[in-house]
C-alpha cells in the first residue's frame, strides 16, 4: 500500500511513489520514443541506453527494441528516485523541465557519445536533435510536475471547481 492515514492527512511513501512514477514515465515516454523512431523523427534506436552492452544488430530487432523499452523504464525509475530524493519540495513545472533538459545534455552531450550510446550532436540530424530534446523535456516535466503535485501544495494553485 502506497499511502497511510494519520490524523486525517494522507502521506505518500516516497520510494514506492518514485518507483511507480518512474515505471509509467519510462513506459509512456519510451513508447513515444519508439514511435518517433518508427516514424523516422529520430535516428536514435530505442535501445540506445544499452548500446554498450549488446551488439547493434540485435538492438535493431524487435527483441532489441523491447530491451530498449525496458532499459528506458529502469532509467526512468532511477531518475525519478533521484528527483524525489533531491527536489520533491520544488514547486511548479519548471524544475521538471530543467531536469529533463539536464538529462538530455548528460545523455546526448556527455555520456552518450563517451560510451557510444549515441553519435555526437554534430553527426545527428536537426530532426533527431529536436525530437530527442523535446522528448526529454516533456519526460522531465512529467516526472518533476507529478512529484511536485504529490509532495507540495501545488494543488492549491489549481482553480476551485464551480458547482453547478
Amino acid at each position: 500500500m502506497n499511502q497511510h492515514q494519520e490524523k486525517n492527512n494522507t502521506y505518500t511513501s516516497v520510494i514506492p511513489f518514485a518507483i511507480e512514477l518512474g515505471f509509467f514515465a519510462g513506459l509512456f515516454w519510451g513508447t513515444i520514443h519508439w514511435f518517433f523512431y518508427v516514424l523516422k523523427f529520430t535516428k536514435i534506436i530505442p535501445a540506445y541506453l544499452v548500446e554498450p552492452f549488446f551488439k547493434h544488430e540485435f538492438l535493431n530487432s524487435g527483441a532489441g527494441h523491447l530491451i530498449g523499452l525496458l532499459a528506458f523504464i529502469v532509467f526512468s525509475i532511477l531518475v525519478s528516485m533521484l528527483y524525489v530524493s533531491l527536489f520533491r519540495k520544488m514547486n511548479g513545472p519548471w524544475p521538471g523541465v530543467i531536469y529533463g533538459i539536464i538529462w538530455w545534455l548528460l545523455v546526448f552531450m556527455l555520456f552518450g557519445p563517451l560510451f557510444n550510446m549515441v553519435k555526437p550532436l554534430s553527426a545527428l540530424t536537426a530532426t533527431t536533435i529536436i525530437s530527442e530534446f523535446c522528448l526529454y523535456l516533456l519526460w522531465g516535466l512529467f516526472i518533476g510536475y507529478t512529484i511536485a503535485m504529490e509532495f507540495t501544495d501545488e494543488r492549491m494553485r489549481e482553480p476551485n471547481e464551480v458547482e453547478s
